[in-house]
């Protein structure tokens, strides 16, 4: 990144802010948008834009997107319909998403995905002032990278039986257990907890939700390699680790109430196409697989409609999700209506990254081993095929999200439960 790079052109303020707010009109935003773009988006990168994700990654590493993502996040434009003390420009939603429409061609992907869709909706619908002030602005930069401590060992799709306990100490809470299937824990600063703070009541209602600082004596972090080669999932460990009674979200004992704006919000972001988190987990999309058979002469008509049925049901999906995505800009949480894109998003991943291994044949069943380890080794449609096999899983099972579209969208009886309104400490655990 040059200097020219970094000095704010006439489309920002002084501080590299994009200069629009709530009264500039629609027309007005979208030139600034572009002119933004012109002068602060490296010119190798438009260039690519036009021939789509994969020729812009071709010409963009990793490395070299963070370096510049400093940029992208003091504009404004990484969450513009958030209000400019917290890192956005104070935009109505439908502003918003011109912008993003301004801005898709170039894939400029938001960093920090956990912070922005996990941590935020629980801060914006709980938290003090104190806290979104403090705690929602770097993750909009990315100078604070966020997990999420919610599942343990013996509580995953039954996470209000969690065991981990909490108890005061004067103005901390000390906090013991263990934490398991924590994404990006080894890279995180900040992680949102869940703790039991008072084993007498029942489950759901003797737990507390808080904002955990990482880099602290305690907390023991620990890799755990997937399917896929890849050690994106932590054990994490916690012996005494002590929490502010200030980083508490919520009143003592709601933390359940809060939970439900972060995982309303951790399914939304992996439902799929239009979900603002992550287009799919795992491999990519019908668009690829298009091209594959282009490039392979592959034209058997059964093909041909399978991939049509794929097409159909991604954009689908995406408009679906566009409307859930909609509602959370507008201020209101993604609630249960997220669990239907989870469910549907992630069968459709899992079906889309199959049809790419059948595609490739022999070739997706045997590969030559390279240097730098297996998962660096594995041919790309057949690491995402293998790391969908877990998108029935992570943000909630299958069998979760539709018992939640069940009873809270469809309005059905609840299941029965033999324990429920019986206190935590009475409860049978694994």
């Amino acid at each position: 990144m040059t200097d020219t790079d970094r000095r704010p052109g006439p489309c920002t303020d002084l501080d590299g802010r994009l200069p629009v707010d709530a009264a500039t009109p629609a027309h007005q935003v979208r030139e600034a948008v572009r002119a933004w773009i012109e002068a602060h988006v490296p010119e190798p990168w438009r260039r690519a834009a036009a021939d789509g994700p994969e020729a812009i990654r071709a010409v963009r590493s990793r490395a070299a997107y963070e370096a510049w993502y400093p940029v992208f996040a003091r504009s404004g434009l990484v969450v513009p319909h958030w209000p400019v003390a917290y890192g956005g420009l104070g935009l109505d939603p439908a502003i918003a998403r011109m912008i993003d429409a301004e801005l898709a061609p170039y894939n400029l992907g938001r960093l920090n995905p956990l912070g922005l869709n996990l941590v935020a909706p629980a801060l914006f619908a709980h938290g003090t002032e104190a806290q979104r002030l403090r705690y929602l602005p770097p993750i909009v930069t990315a100078t604070e990278w966020w997990c999420q401590l919610f599942s343990e060992p013996g509580a995953g799709s039954d996470l209000a039986s969690l065991a981990t306990r909490a108890h005061r100490d004067g103005d901390e809470w000390v906090v013991t257990g263990e934490k398991v299937w924590t994404t990006w824990a080894h890279r995180s600063d900040w992680a949102v907890l869940l703790a039991r703070t008072d084993p007498d009541v029942p489950k759901h209602a003797g737990i507390t939700y808080f904002l955990c600082h990482l880099h602290q004596p305690g907390i023991e972090i620990r890799p755990l390699r997937h399917l896929g080669g890849e050690d994106e999932f932590n054990q994490v460990r916690l012996d005494g680790a002590r929490i502010p009674d200030a980083q508490r979200v919520g009143a003592v004992g709601d933390g359940w109430k809060v939970a439900a704006a972060t995982l309303s919000g951790e399914r939304q972001m992996v439902a799929g196409a239009g979900s603002g988190g992550v287009d799919r987990i795992g491999g990519s999309g019908v668009d690829r697989l298009v091209r594959i058979a282009r490039d392979r002469g592959l034209d058997d008509p059964c093909l041909r409609h399978e991939l049509a049925r794929l097409y159909t049901e991604e954009r689908v999906r995406a408009w679906t999700n566009l409307r859930v995505r909609m509602a959370a800009s507008a201020g209101r949480p993604p609630g249960p209506a997220a669990s239907i894109g989870k469910v549907h998003g992630a069968s459709l991943n899992q079906r889309i990254q199959l049809l790419a291994c059948r595609m490739l044949g022999a070739g997706a069943m045997a590969w030559e081993s390279a240097a730098t380890g297996y998962a660096a080794s594995l041919p790309y449609e057949v690491a995402g095929m293998l790391r969908s096999r877990a998108n029935t899983i992570e943000g909630g099972t299958t069998e979760v999200n539709t018992t939640i579209i069940g009873e809270r969208v469809l309005g059905l009886p609840r299941e029965p439960d033999p324990w429920r309104g019986v206190p935590w400490r009475e409860v049978p655990r694994s």
